[in-house]
């Protein structure tokens, strides 16, 4: 039977060529991107390049919640399930001395748009995840991780773009272990990965502050991959993995009181959003 896939940030890089593989092997793929007509040239795209029909675009800008609860809506009455939630999209660091910017929301780009996002949509899809379970989430985070400063989690004081791209990264290990927690038994499976080292996408050749790349979008794609589908990973929730091997994130992930502190504070900034 054919699955359905919804992947975040995939009209470039590694969410492109994730869709790009899963619409050859006959899924029906759901593309996300902010940007409308990119959007509908690169359905185009894979359309022609794969023969499959079965790929739908739904446009959102994730620095807006209100644009992810309508993406969330859209997708709900566009599919009847939902086998696989790939929260991939994000925005890394930019310049050494750039200065704090803020989502729709007033929120911390970085903690709002790679973290936040996810938050919510999982948040908001996961009735038609349990019903199509077995199911899965995965959170494409980072080997690059710090602690939330739950003190000062928009980082007012010490900004740099690399400290609020490393929290947003570890708030995403610490969400998708949470919602394992919450979902043991239901059949719905979360956990979270760093799919290869400074991979020669957009996001890493743009920067200057990130070292040279390192590893290619198929490498990424090859370990992203893996998750979604390995049969050994059926009851496999709450781990994080560095490329296919299971690793260790930072310890912060498995405290259950960071991870209930980190949902509330979510509960209360997707309220105010």
């Amino acid at each position: 039977m054919s699955k359905t896939i919804l992947i975040t940030g995939s009209t470039d890089g590694l969410g492109k060529e994730v869709a790009r593989r899963f619409a050859v092997k006959g899924w029906k793929v759901l593309l996300h991107g902010r940007n409308p007509d990119k959007g509908a040239a690169v359905l185009a795209e894979l359309r022609e390049q794969t023969g499959n029909d079965s790929l739908a675009y739904f446009n959102a800008d994730l620095a807006s919640l209100a644009d992810v609860r309508q993406l969330a809506r859209d997708v709900l009455a566009n599919v009847d399930r939902l086998d696989i939630l790939v929260n991939n999209a994000g925005i890394g660091p930019r310049h050494p001395d750039s200065p704090r910017t803020f989502s729709a929301d007033g929120y911390e780009i970085f903690f709002a748009v790679n973290y936040l996002a996810g938050y919510l949509l999982a948040r908001e899809l996961l009735p038609l995840l349990r019903k199509s379970a077995p199911a899965r989430i995965i959170n494409v985070a980072s080997l690059a991780q710090a602690p939330v400063r739950f003190d000062d989690v928009m980082l007012e004081h010490d900004y740099s773009d690399g400290l609020a791209y490393r929290q947003s990264k570890l708030a995403q290990i610490i969400h998708a272990n949470d919602l394992a927690s919450q979902l043991e038994g239901c059949g719905v499976t979360a956990n979270s990965l760093h799919p290869a080292t400074l991979m020669n996408t957009k996001m890493v050749l743009d920067s200057t502050v990130l070292p040279q790349s390192m590893t290619t979008v198929d490498d990424g794609a090859n370990a992203l991959e893996h998750l979604i589908t390995a049969p050994e990973l059926d009851s496999v929730s709450g781990v994080y993995f560095d490329m296919q091997e299971k690793a260790r994130a930072e310890d912060q992930a498995y405290d259950e009181s960071a991870q209930s502190r980190l949902r509330e504070l979510s509960e209360i900034l997707v309220a105010k959003g």
